[in-house]
């Protein structure tokens, strides 16, 4: 993902209602899914808890959404690419 126009933020509520703007930081395809990972906006540069949102790109109602995983299986293959790729990105 290029940084070149600057960061991407999306804000997304839960079931609750309660609202949340994450930083977008990278979006791959596995197994014909699509899969997105985030950042929370509000997560300070030096903070050494890297909480990392990977939400899933499903179709409800011909709409796009994007859902939790909740497969641990699934949810670690995905969380292993993103650091790889994520890893790559910084090297270069």
């Amino acid at each position: 993902m290029s940084g070149e126009y600057g960061n991407d933020y999306v804000m997304l509520s839960d079931d609750e209602g309660n609202e949340f703007e994450l930083e977008h930081l990278d979006t791959t395809e596995i197994d014909g899914k699509l899969y997105m990972a985030f950042l929370p906006a509000d997560m300070e540069e030096d903070d050494e808890d890297f909480g990392m949102v990977i939400l899933k790109v499903v179709v409800v109602n011909d709409e796009e959404i994007l859902s939790t995983v909740d497969d641990e299986l699934e949810l670690n293959n995905v969380y292993a690419r993103f650091i790889e790729r994520l890893s790559d990105d910084i090297e270069q």
